[in-house]
């Protein structure tokens, strides 16, 4: 079984067509048919089956087809160390981010590492809460920034960099406008502006809203921070925002108030893989964010 055959079997799979795998892969439709036929006659089965001018996978296709791109990736990982190991100031790292981090905290880690390692390269990649979970744990990304930081994950561990509180974000014409801090329970009789369900926001909010005595009369719904704090100045309702999504400046027609009761925070933090090490370049970045948040906690 050679290394192309597999790279032409998954191409063709991907893409459910011979011609168009052929074309991606720049060589001959007839060595890719070819590289197939031997894979099928090596392994005594029919990959896959024709209808009409494409293929579809066979059911032990698409068994064979999770094996392969796992193979593949482990040996695309194993060449990437080997290339890092001869040289760690030039590899590239893929990162994961949520929306909640990405305005901020991701801009200046990047920028602050590149002033002192201007070769290695980034891939990065945002994503939901359980979404960069699962892909640090399949490989598809090395490490994450997540908040909160994961506890108790079989596959990948998590490492916090700092803990922050959560705020919230009312319309300036809010009656409770004017006080200094709110006790959460202020806000029960308040529509909420909350990220959909699924994402890790919208239940840290509506936990720390029963902790209070009520559930959150959930009126709009955003996939982002710059949406919600939309939503908020529009008038729609209130929202709770981690305190870093206020780093430059709190939006127009609106005021952001400390929550006295419950204490409403978060950690934010690096995960990454547990079954694996990390390759030289991702150390190196690892490292670098640890002593970042280190000496940041200090000066502070």
């Amino acid at each position: 079984m050679e290394l192309r055959q597999l790279q032409y079997f998954i191409e063709v799979a991907e893409r459910e067509h011979v011609s168009e795998a052929a074309q991606h892969l720049h060589v001959a439709q007839s060595a890719v048919s070819r590289q197939i036929a031997n894979l099928e006659a090596e392994l005594n089965v029919e990959l896959f089956e024709r209808e009409g001018r494409n293929v579809k996978l066979t059911p032990v296709g698409k068994l064979f087809l999770t094996h392969a791109a796992t193979a593949l990736k482990a040996i695309d990982y194993a060449k990437k160390q080997i290339d890092e190991y001869l040289d760690p100031e030039r590899g590239t790292i893929k990162i994961g981010f949520p929306t909640s981090l990405a305005s901020h905290l991701l801009p200046t880690i990047i920028s602050a590492f590149k002033e002192e390692h201007p070769n290695i390269a980034f891939h990065l990649r945002q994503g939901s809460y359980h979404f960069l979970i699962d892909a640090v744990k399949k490989g598809d990304i090395d490490l994450a920034f997540l908040g909160p930081v994961p506890a108790n994950q079989s596959d990948v561990q998590g490492h916090i960099l700092f803990t922050e509180r959560i705020s919230a974000l009312m319309p300036a014409d809010h009656p409770l406008a004017e006080k200094n801090s709110l006790m959460l329970s202020d806000l029960r009789n308040d529509s909420f502006v909350l990220f959909p369900e699924g994402y890790v926001l919208q239940e840290v909010v509506v936990n720390a809203c029963r902790e209070a005595g009520f559930t959150p009369k959930i009126s709009s719904e955003g996939e982002d921070m710059d949406a919600i704090k939309g939503l908020v100045t529009a008038g729609i309702g209130v929202t709770l925002l981690p305190d870093s999504s206020f780093y430059e400046t709190t939006p127009r027609y609106t005021v952001k108030k400390p929550i006295e009761f419950p204490l409403v925070q978060r950690t934010v933090g690096l995960i990454t893989p547990k079954r694996r090490e990390l390759a030289p370049a991702e150390n190196v970045f690892y490292d670098f964010v640890i002593d970042f948040f280190s000496k940041l906690e200090q000066y502070q």
